[in-house]
């Protein structure tokens, strides 16, 4: 009995852990670091429905953009005041432009004109592939940010991802996705050789199993950059808007699975560190 006693006792002091943390990480803010509030031509949620949702999933600050930027626009005017609202300049006016951005001098014109209302924190999130990244008028996009202290939202292989630095090493880039499938070796290789480099996890695979259990690889990749990662839900459609309270919930899900400080770096702390101090009226 003396020898199972320390067993049991470990036993209830787990559960009685289980039971604390869950709730700690159910509260917990999160910022969207990936959120497209799109106007073509108008928003299939309107402005106070966006925000509602925002408040229903515990959302403190979201990474607002928009295709074309009146979305983004609409945001930053409405000065919710606890939702902090971090706008960055989408180089787009129609969807058509994705595939094209980078080779045409009417998007940096369009970047520069966004630019002069003053509140712009980056620019992205866009897409970009390979030797497009090479680009003329992506060079001149990215000396413009570092010039002006913004970030960039890149949605871009891993080659596309060394030629922008390549264009200034100083750039400051958000990996959106983190390159999608790309293995944790592999970013944990890119974040050595690149300290200006943080990942965005939305749509990201292989961080839990088919049970929802985070992976050795990703639990060793937040032990070793919990300061590098940011969270998103990318409402790039409108499906995304339907399924933003589950996209939410397995992100607090696997959150829950992180010691407490990691967990709250990744959900909310590192994007106040990159975007702060909030600015209020």
């Amino acid at each position: 009995m003396r020898k199972s006693f320390p067993i049991c006792l470990g036993a209830t002091l787990i559960c009685a852990l289980a039971v604390i943390t869950a709730p700690a990480q159910e509260r917990m803010p999160i910022f969207d670091a990936h959120l497209h509030y799109n106007w073509e031509p108008t928003p299939f949620y309107p402005l106070e429905k966006v925000l509602e949702i925002f408040r229903k999933n515990g959302v403190s600050g979201i990474l607002a953009t928009s295709r074309p930027n009146t979305g983004t626009h609409a945001l930053v005017d409405a000065k919710p005041k606890d939702i902090w609202v971090v706008p960055f300049i989408r180089p787009y006016r129609t969807r058509s432009d994705i595939p094209t951005w980078f080779n045409d001098p009417a998007i940096y014109d369009l970047v520069l004109d966004e630019y002069k209302r003053g509140y712009y924190r980056g620019i992205g999130e866009f897409h970009i592939y390979g030797k497009s990244a090479s680009s003329e008028i992506a060079g001149k996009i990215v000396r413009f940010a570092v010039e002006h202290d913004l970030y960039l939202h890149a949605h871009c292989d891993d080659e596309a991802l060394e030629l922008l630095f390549a264009h200034d090493k100083r750039a400051k880039i958000i990996w959106a996705h983190t390159g999608f499938s790309t293995s944790p070796e592999r970013v944990k290789e890119l974040f050595e050789k690149y300290p200006a480099l943080w990942g965005e996890l939305s749509y990201r695979s292989g961080i839990t199993d088919s049970g929802g259990k985070l992976t050795d690889a990703w639990k060793d990749l937040f032990a070793r950059h919990a300061d590098r990662f940011l969270l998103g839900s990318d409402t790039w459609i409108n499906e995304r808007w339907f399924g933003y309270d589950n996209i939410m919930r397995e992100y607090r899900g696997w959150l829950a699975q992180l010691p407490p400080d990691q967990a709250r770096r990744v959900a909310h702390a590192n994007a106040e560190r990159l975007f702060g101090p909030r600015k209020t009226d």
